[in-house]
Protein backbone atom coordinates (compact mmCIF):
# COMPACT_ATOMS: atom_id res chain seq x y z
CA UNK A 1 0.00 0.00 0.00
CA UNK A 2 1.13 3.64 -0.90
CA UNK A 3 1.67 5.83 2.04
CA UNK A 4 2.20 9.51 1.11
CA UNK A 5 3.61 12.32 3.59
CA UNK A 6 2.53 15.79 3.04
CA UNK A 7 4.17 18.92 4.39
CA UNK A 8 2.80 22.23 4.52
CA UNK A 9 3.39 25.32 6.27
CA UNK A 10 1.37 27.18 8.09
CA UNK A 11 1.03 30.07 10.53
CA UNK A 12 0.33 29.57 14.07
CA UNK A 13 -3.52 30.35 13.43
CA UNK A 14 -6.72 29.16 14.61
CA UNK A 15 -7.26 27.27 11.15
CA UNK A 16 -4.19 25.26 12.21
CA UNK A 17 -6.23 23.35 14.40
CA UNK A 18 -9.72 23.21 12.51
CA UNK A 19 -7.47 21.87 9.80
CA UNK A 20 -5.75 19.06 12.14
CA UNK A 21 -9.22 18.27 13.45
CA UNK A 22 -10.83 17.63 10.23
CA UNK A 23 -7.71 15.86 9.27
CA UNK A 24 -8.60 13.55 12.30
CA UNK A 25 -12.56 13.06 11.21
CA UNK A 26 -11.05 11.87 7.93
CA UNK A 27 -9.56 9.03 9.96
CA UNK A 28 -6.02 10.11 9.89
CA UNK A 29 -4.72 8.92 13.44
CA UNK A 30 -3.45 11.80 15.71
CA UNK A 31 -0.30 9.65 15.48
CA UNK A 32 0.48 10.25 11.74
CA UNK A 33 -0.24 14.19 12.25
CA UNK A 34 3.53 16.16 13.59
CA UNK A 35 3.61 19.88 14.02
CA UNK A 36 6.93 21.32 14.21
CA UNK A 37 7.39 24.88 14.95
CA UNK A 38 9.80 26.94 13.35
CA UNK A 39 12.44 29.17 15.14
CA UNK A 40 12.15 32.50 13.71
CA UNK A 41 15.43 34.67 13.11
CA UNK A 42 15.69 37.91 14.44
CA UNK A 43 17.82 39.96 12.69
CA UNK A 44 18.36 43.67 12.37
CA UNK A 45 18.67 45.45 9.41
CA UNK A 46 22.21 45.83 8.11
CA UNK A 47 24.21 49.68 7.46
CA UNK A 48 26.49 48.22 4.63
CA UNK A 49 25.43 45.65 2.01
CA UNK A 50 27.76 42.59 1.58
CA UNK A 51 28.59 41.12 -1.86
CA UNK A 52 26.01 38.24 -1.17
CA UNK A 53 23.31 39.84 0.77
CA UNK A 54 21.42 43.16 -0.41
CA UNK A 55 18.46 44.08 2.47
CA UNK A 56 17.56 46.90 -0.53
CA UNK A 57 18.08 49.88 1.53
CA UNK A 58 20.47 52.62 -0.55
CA UNK A 59 22.64 55.32 1.21
CA UNK A 60 23.58 56.79 -2.24
CA UNK A 61 20.13 56.88 -3.75
CA UNK A 62 19.62 60.82 -2.56
CA UNK A 63 23.43 61.52 -2.78
CA UNK A 64 24.10 61.08 -6.59
CA UNK A 65 21.00 62.96 -7.50
CA UNK A 66 22.04 65.92 -5.18
CA UNK A 67 25.76 65.89 -6.10
CA UNK A 68 24.65 66.48 -9.65
CA UNK A 69 22.23 69.33 -8.76
CA UNK A 70 24.53 70.82 -6.65
CA UNK A 71 27.32 70.47 -9.00
CA UNK A 72 25.46 72.26 -12.06
CA UNK A 73 24.53 75.25 -9.37
CA UNK A 74 27.82 75.50 -7.73
CA UNK A 75 29.58 75.24 -11.50
CA UNK A 76 27.22 77.92 -12.64
CA UNK A 77 28.24 80.40 -10.30
CA UNK A 78 31.82 79.28 -10.33
CA UNK A 79 31.95 81.56 -13.51
CA UNK A 80 32.01 84.54 -11.03
CA UNK A 81 34.24 83.45 -8.19
CA UNK A 82 37.97 83.12 -7.80
CA UNK A 83 38.30 79.69 -7.96
CA UNK A 84 36.30 78.94 -11.54
CA UNK A 85 33.49 76.13 -12.44
CA UNK A 86 35.69 73.27 -12.30
CA UNK A 87 36.61 73.87 -8.64
CA UNK A 88 33.31 74.94 -7.63
CA UNK A 89 31.33 72.13 -9.06
CA UNK A 90 33.48 69.16 -7.60
CA UNK A 91 32.89 71.32 -4.29
CA UNK A 92 29.37 71.11 -5.07
CA UNK A 93 29.24 67.65 -6.09
CA UNK A 94 30.87 66.62 -2.71
CA UNK A 95 28.88 68.97 -0.68
CA UNK A 96 25.78 67.28 -2.08
CA UNK A 97 26.76 63.63 -2.19
CA UNK A 98 27.80 64.24 2.20
CA UNK A 99 24.38 66.19 2.37
CA UNK A 100 22.04 63.04 0.40
CA UNK A 101 24.12 60.31 2.41
CA UNK A 102 23.88 62.33 5.69
CA UNK A 103 19.36 62.64 5.16
CA UNK A 104 19.56 58.95 4.07
CA UNK A 105 21.48 58.05 6.87
CA UNK A 106 18.70 60.08 9.26
CA UNK A 107 15.56 58.23 7.52
CA UNK A 108 17.69 55.07 8.04
CA UNK A 109 17.99 55.44 12.06
CA UNK A 110 14.35 57.14 12.56
CA UNK A 111 12.90 53.85 10.76
CA UNK A 112 14.94 51.41 13.27
CA UNK A 113 13.80 53.34 16.05
CA UNK A 114 10.00 53.94 15.19
CA UNK A 115 8.43 51.45 13.14
CA UNK A 116 9.49 48.60 11.69
CA UNK A 117 8.77 47.52 7.96
CA UNK A 118 5.85 45.97 7.61
CA UNK A 119 6.62 41.91 6.50
CA UNK A 120 4.72 39.81 4.57
CA UNK A 121 3.03 36.66 5.97
CA UNK A 122 5.95 34.00 7.36
CA UNK A 123 5.52 30.83 7.91
CA UNK A 124 5.17 29.60 12.22
CA UNK A 125 5.22 25.82 11.71
CA UNK A 126 5.72 23.12 9.74
CA UNK A 127 2.55 20.61 9.54
CA UNK A 128 3.71 16.82 8.44
CA UNK A 129 0.64 14.56 7.82
CA UNK A 130 1.52 10.68 6.88
CA UNK A 131 -1.55 9.13 5.33
CA UNK A 132 -2.37 6.66 2.49
CA UNK A 133 -2.19 7.49 -1.39
CA UNK A 134 -6.06 7.12 -1.67
CA UNK A 135 -6.78 9.59 0.86
CA UNK A 136 -3.97 12.15 -0.08
CA UNK A 137 -6.17 14.39 -2.33
CA UNK A 138 -8.85 15.03 0.40
CA UNK A 139 -5.68 15.53 2.44
CA UNK A 140 -4.36 18.12 -0.10
CA UNK A 141 -8.01 20.08 -0.18
CA UNK A 142 -8.10 20.12 3.58
CA UNK A 143 -5.09 21.82 3.70
CA UNK A 144 -5.31 24.26 0.98
CA UNK A 145 -8.97 25.27 2.30
CA UNK A 146 -7.44 26.00 5.69
CA UNK A 147 -4.97 28.73 4.20
CA UNK A 148 -1.39 26.34 3.66
CA UNK A 149 1.23 28.60 2.72
CA UNK A 150 2.65 25.79 0.79
CA UNK A 151 2.34 22.25 0.68
CA UNK A 152 4.61 19.41 -1.18
CA UNK A 153 3.70 16.27 -1.31
CA UNK A 154 6.42 13.07 -1.44
CA UNK A 155 5.44 8.91 -2.14
CA UNK A 156 6.51 6.24 -0.40
CA UNK A 157 6.58 2.95 -1.14
CA UNK A 158 5.31 1.35 2.03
Amino acid sequence: MKRVQLFSTFENHSYLEIAISNLEKQGIPREKIYAVPLDKRAETKKLFDTLHSSDGISLIDIGLPLATAFSVITASIGFELAWGPIYWGLIGAGAGFVLGVIIRLIIFWQTEKGQKRVRRKQADLILIVECEASISEKVEKILWEHFAMGLAKVESGT
